[in-house]
């Protein structure tokens, strides 16, 4: 297995990761077409984006989606992850826990002090995977849209 971290120039890989998304999430109307290239260049640039690709044979077996917060509190940050698929036919392979490794490197390379990650109840082999690695927290998690047209999803 090979864990990479994408950048602005591996636009087919993020494509590729946004097509998994949709896939494995069953949100195509989400994660498809996905932004213009442009936009996918500037955020892969960024520092505080994290995008890990793992590929198992050539193939992209797992993605995850990760964003460094800068805090005010103290000089430190955070990494929250918020997406992490595998692909269904590689599964059971340690394709996920890896991806989590590979993120705890890259969170201690940039003085990150702690990495969590939202799960939802019914998603019980995310919950696993997350009881087997954090410590659980339960939380409320609330939607608030910027316009008042819109509603939250």
């Amino acid at each position: 297995m090979e864990i990479r971290r994408l950048r602005e120039f591996d636009l087919a890989e993020l494509k590729a990761m946004n097509r998994l998304f949709a896939e494995v999430f069953d949100e195509p109307e989400i994660y498809l077409p996905g932004p213009p290239d442009a936009y996918l260049e500037r955020l892969a640039g960024r520092d505080e984006f994290i995008a890990l690709a793992a590929s198992i044979e050539g193939k992209l077996a797992g993605g995850l989606v990760a964003y460094e917060l800068i805090k005010l509190e103290q000089q430190r940050s955070e990494i929250y992850v918020y997406d992490l698929a595998v692909h269904d036919a590689f599964r059971r392979r340690g394709v996920a826990t890896s991806l989590i490794e590979a993120l705890k490197a890259i969170a201690r390379e940039c003085g990150a002090w702690m990495i969590f990650v939202q799960a939802d109840p019914p998603d019980a082999p995310a919950v696993a995977l997350y009881e087997g690695l954090g410590r659980r927290e339960d939380v409320l998690h609330f939607d608030i849209s910027p316009d008042a047209d819109r509603p939250a999803r």
